[in-house]
This record gives structure tokens, sequence and C-alpha cells, in this order.
């Protein structure tokens, strides 16, 4: 049956996209006219089709297998677009208010289209900075259990890797020297460790680097939403037991009869089962850690006695002002509230979705120190 709601919204994306993608040549194509008008004739075909090119990348990269440098191209292209229409109409206000101070046309287009230029150099120049430049975010919680015997517990939580083409085997090089420095006794991984697609990873030789991550208490992980979007999950799920990583599905872990790990499949899947199935027969005198990729239920893990939460997805917005959109999604976009017993942690990831860039937001790493207080219950 033909799902008409899907064609109208394609429809409208599709006219929406391209429409913005004229906007932008077209600024462009001006821009190139005054800037080269004494030096070469620009030929507008070969332009018009460089843009579709550009806008299209991302898409023809995922049908025409083989060529990542297409994936690279397009995905950058999405922070063109984004900043694109944050700047252009200021220029194009600039050009119009110059214009009737009298200021020669020409001069004002140029000379506003090299603020423009000038713009993005800064962004992806300190955005790609800020994406490759992991950093380290510790925090030090209290939770009153009486059946633990352990005294303290450090967490590391890296979310968002997005392992694949653009966050490559030097990214995860740095993350596995970063946790190797921080001596952990528990690492979790809560979602989007690869970029839909596990093949770029293992073609890269990333599982073997990944392999290296370990710890007292073991390595665990949760599906993100692109894990869902691969479509490939039973491989996914064999290549990380293969690297002694255990990726937990609606599932629960005793470890060391210290503390319980909840891990949770993602919201993606609508089978998913609800936290009160998951932890209603858990000892509740025993800290309840759990994994969720994404932040959208707090108030159950707060009602089901669960002690913390570490999640990511959200990305900080990734690209500001997106973190003003993120902020108003979700109850906690990113890191730390307390809500009665519940610790919940939101990391902005360790990786990047499309553009290697972050404006607003740092690739991270979250470090958890757990003191159990015994005698406070």
């Amino acid at each position: 049956m033909v799902n008409v709601r899907f064609i109208l919204s394609s429809l409208v994306f599709i006219f929406v996209y391209n429409g913005m993608l004229i906007y932008i040549g077209w600024n462009g194509w001006i821009w190139l006219q005054f800037l080269l008008i004494d030096l070469v004739e620009i030929n507008l075909f070969v332009y018009s089709l460089m843009i579709i090119m550009l806008g299209y990348a991302y898409i023809l990269a995922r049908f025409i297998k083989g060529l990542p440098f297409l994936k690279i191209i397009g995905a950058c292209w999405f922070a063109v677009i984004q900043y694109a229409l944050l700047f252009l109409p200021l220029a194009n206000i600039a050009v119009l208010l110059t214009a009737f101070l009298g200021v020669d046309r020409g001069t004002s287009v140029i000379v506003t289209g090299w603020a423009v230029v000038t713009g993005f150099i800064f962004i992806f120049s300190y955005g790609i900075y800020n994406a490759y430049s992991p950093v380290i975010r510790s925090y030090q919680i209290t939770i009153p259990k009486k059946g633990t015997n352990q005294s303290t517990l450090k967490i590391a939580v890296a979310s968002d890797m997005h392992f694949g083409t653009l966050s490559g085997k030097a990214h995860l090089n740095r993350l596995v020297a970063l946790i190797h420095g921080l001596k952990p006794d528990l690492i979790l991984l809560p979602g989007d460790i690869i970029d839909d697609d596990p093949k770029p990873f293992v073609q890269k030789g990333m599982d073997q680097v990944m392999k290296e991550l370990t710890a007292p208490m073991g390595v665990y992980g949760v599906l993100g939403n692109h894990e869902y979007y691969g479509g490939q999950i039973p491989q996914f799920i064999k290549l990380m037991n293969d690297i002694d990583i255990k990726i937990l599905q609606d599932e629960i872990i005793e470890l060391k009869g210290q503390c319980y790990l909840v891990g949770r499949k993602d919201k993606t899947d609508k089978k998913r089962k609800s936290i009160k199935q998951l932890v209603k027969e858990l000892n509740h005198d025993l800290p309840i850690i759990m994994m969720d990729h994404q932040p959208f239920q707090l108030d159950d893990a707060m009602k089901n006695k669960v002690d913390v939460i570490v999640s990511g997805h959200t990305h900080r917005g990734q690209m500001a002002p997106n973190h003003l959109i993120t902020k108003r999604m979700y109850e906690l976009d990113w890191g730390y509230k307390k809500k009665e017993q519940l610790h919940a942690f939101v990391s902005s990831g360790f990786g990047f979705w499309g553009p290697p860039i972050r404006l607003g937001s740092r690739s991270e790493i979250v470090v958890i120190d757990l003191v159990f207080k015994k005698d406070s219950v």
C-alpha cells in the first residue's frame, strides 16, 4: 500500500532542500561573478552541476560503495548548508544596506563574500579542532547502598563514537590512549559505537585497536540508533563479542556481586522492555547502573530506583546553535542531573555525526567516580 504521508513529506523535503541549494548556489555565483569578472568566465552549467554534486554527495555515497570521499564531501556539506543559511541572509542584508548608503554594489558583494568565507574558515578550523581533540569530564557522586562490598568504582564512559569513515583509526587511538591513562574499573559505551555500517570499521582494522580497551570489570555497550540504521546488528554484535565487548540488549549483568549493570535496547526498537520490566526483580541493596542510548526516560529510571544512568545521542547539538534545540527536546541534553536517588549523565559523545565539526560542544570522555556509603541506608 502506498504511504501517502511518506510521499508527501519526501516531496516537501526535496522541494525545500533544493530551494536551499539554489539559494546557496545563487549567492556563490553572484560573488564569483564580481570577484573573477576580469580573470575567468565561469560556466553556469558546470557550476550548477558542482553544487548538485556537493548537495547530493552524501546520498550518492550510500548507493555507490567504495567511494568514501563522497561521504566525506557530503558530510562536510551539511556544515556548509547550516552556516550558509545563517551567514548568507546577513550578507544579503549587508549588501542592501551598503547599496542604500551609496557603496558600489560590486565592492559590497566582494567584501561581504570574503567575510562569509572567513567565517567558514574559522568554523571549520575551530570545529575540527573541537571534534578531534577530546577532553575528560570528571564527576564524583555518592551512592548509599549497603549490599556492595566495594567502597569506590571508577567508570569511563564514551558514547557516540560513530567510528567508520570520518571518525577513524586515529580518533580511536586517542580513545584507547585516554582511557588507558584513566585506569577505570569499568568501561561503558552507551550506543552509536559505529557509524551505521561496520565495514569501514573492519576494513581499517579498527576492531583490533578497539580490542585494546580493557578494564577489571569489563567493557560493555548498548545499541544506538545508528546501529539500527545500518541494519547489520547481528554482524555488529558478533564483531564486538570477538573483541571482548559485550553488547547488552535489554540484559542485566551482576558485576562481581558488587552492582548490577542494565543495558537497554535503543528507543528505535519498539519491542524493547520498559525500565520497570528490567529492574523489578533486582536486589535494590546493590547499586543499579543503566545504559540507555537516548536520554528520554529519566523519570522512569528515577521511579524504578535506578541509581546511575548514562546516555549519549544528543551530541549537545554538535554545531551551535543546535544546542538550543536539544535543550528543548531533552530534560537533560548534556552533563549531569540528580533526580532523587538517580544520578543521570548525558555525554556529548566522543565522535560526531556528519561533518567532523563541533561548535558549542566538544568530543569527550566522561569519568564517574562512584563512592558507596553503606551506613546511609
